[in-house]
């Protein structure tokens, strides 16, 4: 018999609605998984429930399971949508319902409250007339818990909304009890305000201000909740409005016209002018220009591009009129990958969350057990009934799944948020916390602590000469009819010196096979030559320097005298010698792994202060490295930009790709560095290890406020309404202190570079 098919399993995302607390991520990620092949992470701070299932399972068969829970559940609005959403201003019907409902109840609890709680203040029949306040508020003002209790329990589930709706009910019931029928309907009646139960009879005691206190400070609190959550998703919807909606496109006669974005396709010429965004990932045809990448790669500082030069969507045009020749659009563009990347990363789990999440599953019935177990013992210590009702409200409302389920997902949230515009991508929690355990990383060479391509390192000029910014202008005026890989980076380097200025013309240009160029500019004869022995004092030290660091010399002749000395090579990138310094620093130990030769290897690693270093590396060889590494105790990551690098990446335990890389390389990371500056990896490590942090201290607030706070109240040390008060207000300092993530700033200290 043959092997049967293997199961193919695809993943869909959820909307889902009616999300309270932990305990409800549990029970749908459980309905969700009672499903034969199915597994469902859901996340409590975005309301989606990310769920891999086998083909022949539908969409609406997931709905329907959800709904089963006693949630809601839906296919997700389309990205446009949403954003339109977001840009309106304006807030959704169940925010501003909800906005309405708490100021209701606010209206009507707050006289309740200061009645209740100042004797001085209580005249005659004033407990009546708090009865009439409280009575919507207990109803109407509950209404939204009391509904999703009894949802849950339809559906056999306890949640947070059951502990705040029991809470209600028995606070208002006794206290109508206690009105009617318990002696406490004088006239004349005066109550104090006390914490601690006593243990006399008599029922002269109501407790209205905790039936209203209750649903007051819990709307209050989920309020704010959500309006902070939505705070840590700014990041994500920053991204997508960067998109572009509309773009003018220029037919091959000339004319533009203004057309959707989505109608816009690969190999289509579009124009950018002065302030506009670019439309999509292109190649730029005509025009120069600085662009603004910072919102979409983290780099700060704007990027000259001309013809040729590649543009990606949502960069902001600061200069010129630009035409650009679409070479991607839609889902394949740079902007909506790291869009996927950090909407994938939201929607993962740490393992701290899980711990907390299978802890939440039975809490509130571990709650609610707690809470009889209260009420029964202060009855049995033949305490006043309103002191065992105390006690039971007390922890009903008390205890806070609420924190556990977002400690870990708002954390999450405002980091890869906060990545993002640092240029950083994770791909999951998991990711961020490889991050923070690294101690050894395997960098590349070539493209990524280089530049990956050649360029002007130096330029030495004779004294008493025209000087070397003079020359590089000539030198690359020449080299304009030049098609050598040399001469391109001599005019290109030597545009961006003049700022984008138009070079001078070139006459009598001639190529000198095997020697150079030569031509007459501004009436000189210009000569770009291959360096030989026999050269000046100044320019023969520099030819020196320029071996050792494994450039190229070219030497600048003018009317046939020796004027200056250009090095052409693959430099150095700025950012190199601090990122490999940072690192250090932070304890981890730098290791150069490049299939190039020995000597430019050797030089890169001690202008950057590397000590081991491995040259003519072979793919095999690298990975073999890496398992060497690991091997000795180390946490490896390695960081790679080409197709060369992709078995090591996929071998080590965490594997970087540089955003200028292959698309191997990153399909094969797990974290990718967007704007191809390895300082951002120093970045990445300080951000995970800062996000860890703000989880644990999260978590250890969740599950310290529970662990202190139950037992306070189940000794009758808590108020029922000062109870609601600290629920409400652990969810809101939980999702304020991962708000923190959103403003974090990585230390740069100074750091002295070895570069000539």
């Amino acid at each position: 018999m043959g092997a049967e098919p293997a199961t193919v399993l695809v993943t869909t995302d959820l909307a889902v609605g009616g999300m309270t607390c932990a305990a409800c991520v549990s029970r749908v990620e459980k309905k969700l998984g009672k499903l034969d092949g199915v597994t469902a992470t859901v996340n409590l701070a975005t309301g989606m429930a990310r769920v891999s299932h086998p083909a022949g399972i539908g969409p609406d068969q997931l709905v329907a399971t959800v709904e089963k829970a006693g949630y809601t559940a839906a296919l997700p609005e389309p990205p446009r949508k949403q954003e339109s959403a977001d840009d309106s201003g304006g807030e959704s019907e169940d925010t501003r319902q909800e906005r309405h409902r708490l100021v209701v109840t606010a209206l009507l609890a707050l006289p309740v409250l200061v009645l209740s709680m100042a004797p001085g203040l209580q005249f005659r029949n004033w407990q009546w007339l708090c009865f009439v306040l409280a009575a919507p508020v207990a109803v109407w003002g509950a209404w939204p818990f009391h509904e999703r209790a009894v949802r849950g329990l339809r559906h056999s589930a306890a949640t947070m909304d059951t502990l705040v709706s029991l809470g209600v009910v028995a606070s208002f019931a006794w206290s109508a009890y206690a009105l009617f029928l318990g002696g406490v309907g004088d006239p004349w009646m005066r109550m104090p305000f006390t914490l601690v139960p006593t243990a006399s009879d008599g029922v002269a005691h109501v407790y209205l201000e905790a039936a209203v206190g209750v649903p007051l400070f819990v709307l209050a609190g989920r309020l704010l909740e959500a309006r902070a959550r939505h705070g840590t998703g700014e990041a994500l919807r920053s991204l997508a409005r960067l998109a572009a909606k509309e773009v003018s496109v220029r037919d091959s006669g000339g004319s533009e016209r203004l057309i959707p974005i989505e109608e816009l396709r690969t190999g289509q010429v579009f124009v950018v002018r002065p302030g506009e965004r670019v439309a999509t990932d292109g190649q730029v045809t005509e025009g120069s220009s600085a662009v603004d990448l910072s919102l979409v790669t983290g780099e700060s500082e704007p990027v000259e591009v001309g013809p040729r030069s590649s543009v990606v969507g949502g960069a902001v045009n600061a200069g010129g009129l630009l035409l650009v020749r679409a070479t991607a659009v839609g889902a394949d563009t740079q902007l909506a990958r790291i869009t996927r990347l950090v909407t994938d990363a939201q929607a993962g789990k740490a393992r701290a969350q899980r711990l907390a999440d299978t802890v939440a599953g039975v809490f509130v019935p571990v709650v609610m057990a707690l809470a009889v177990t209260a009420l029964g013992f202060w009855l049995g210590a033949g305490a006043d009934p309103q002191a065992a009702i105390t006690a039971c409200v007390a922890v009903l409302v008390v205890a806070c799944p609420c924190a556990l389920g977002l400690a870990t997902p708002t954390a999450l949230m405002a980091a890869t948020g906060r990545g993002a515009q640092l240029g950083v991508l994770v791909t999951g929690p998991q990711a961020l916390e490889g991050l923070q355990h690294i101690d050894a990383v395997v960098l590349d060479k070539t493209g990524t602590l280089t530049s990956g391509h050649m360029t002007v390192a130096e330029v030495t000029a004779v004294p008493d000469g025209l000087g070397s910014d003079e020359v590089l202008r000539l030198a690359g005026a020449v080299e304009q009819g030049s098609e050598h890989p040399l001469g391109r980076a001599i005019t290109a380097y030597a545009r961006r010196e003049a700022g984008g200025e138009r070079l001078p013309d070139v006459g009598d240009f001639a190529a000198l096979p095997g020697r150079g160029v030569r031509g007459r500019v501004e009436g000189r004869l210009v000569e770009v030559l291959a360096a030989d022995d026999e050269l000046p004092s100044a320019l023969a030290e520099a030819l020196q320097l320029a071996e050792a660091a494994a450039h190229t010399p070219v030497l600048v002749r003018l009317d046939g005298a020796d004027e200056a000395l250009i090095e052409v090579g693959d430099v150095v990138r700025p950012g190199s010698y601090r990122a490999v310094e940072r690192l250090r620093r932070l304890g981890v130990r730098p290791v150069l792994a490049t299939g190039d030769r020995e000597t430019p290897a050797r030089t890169v690693a001690q202008a950057l202060g590397i000590e081991e270093v491995h040259a003519r590396c072979t793919p095999e060889g690298k990975a073999d490295l890496v398992r060497e590494l690991k091997e000795q105790g180390y946490r490896v990551a390695v960081v790679g930009d080409g197709v060369n690098d992709a078995a090591a990446l996929a071998g080590a335990d965490l594997g970087i790709a540089m955003g200028s890389g292959t698309d191997v390389a990153i399909g094969a990371a797990d974290v990718t560095l967007v704007r191809g500056d390895i300082e951002a990896l120093a970045d990445a490590v300080l951000l995970a290890r800062r996000t860890l942090g703000t989880i644990r201290v999260n978590l250890v607030w969740a599950f310290g406020y529970n662990a202190v706070t139950v037992p306070l109240a189940m000794v009758g040390l808590l108020d029922p309404m000062l109870a609601a008060l600290a629920m409400s207000v652990s969810s809101v300092l939980v999702v304020a202190n991962s708000l923190r993530l959103r403003a974090w700033q990585p230390s740069r200290p100074p750091v002295r570079s070895n570069a000539r």
